[in-house]
Parts: structure tokens; sequence; C-alpha cells
């Protein structure tokens, strides 16, 4: 005798739908597929509505350097890596020129 974890009366030996959980299932068929339409209706419009908002977003306001910062030397040692504050004030530094 095989071992079965599980012993259910709506299901039968190979797991299929049994005629009283069919029943059971009848009455919810049509509010669960109106449901699930309207949830993915409401997916779908938010995701789109996002989509084109961000797609007319212009970025003219954005400065853009022309060439990246230069390094000192001093900053191009390997044991000495560049510590916050100064990586801060080359930012400032470049962004005024």
């Amino acid at each position: 005798m095989p071992y079965k974890p599980f012993q259910s009366t709506y299901y039968d030996e190979r797991m299929r739908a049994s005629p009283a959980l069919l029943r059971a299932r009848a009455p919810y068929l049509i509010k669960n597929t109106i449901t699930g339409f309207a949830i993915c209706s409401l997916v779908i419009g938010i995701y789109t509505y996002t989509i084109n908002v961000i797609s007319q977003d212009e970025f003219d306001d954005v400065v853009v350097p022309d060439e990246p910062a230069k390094r000192s030397i001093a900053q191009m040692q390997p044991n000495s890596p560049p510590s916050t504050t100064q990586s801060v004030q080359q930012a400032v530094a470049a962004r005024k020129q």
C-alpha cells in the first residue's frame, strides 16, 4: 500500500477535482473571473500611465560635464584612496567650472 500524506474529500487518487469541489466553486466562478479581470486591468492601466508620464520627461535642466575631472598626483597613489571630503570638494569644484 503506497503512503498517502494527504487525504481530501475534494480530490480523487489522481488529484483531479471531484464533483463536490466543482459544485462548491461554481457560485464564485463568475465573481472571481470579473475580479481577476478588474485587477489585471488596473495593473495594466497604472503601468501604461507611468510609462507615458515618464516618457514625457525632459532632461534639459541636467548639467552634463564636458570632460571628466582630472585627478591629482597625490590621489593617484594606490596606497591612499581619496577621502570622502576630497571627493565631495572635487565634485563641487567641477560643478562650479
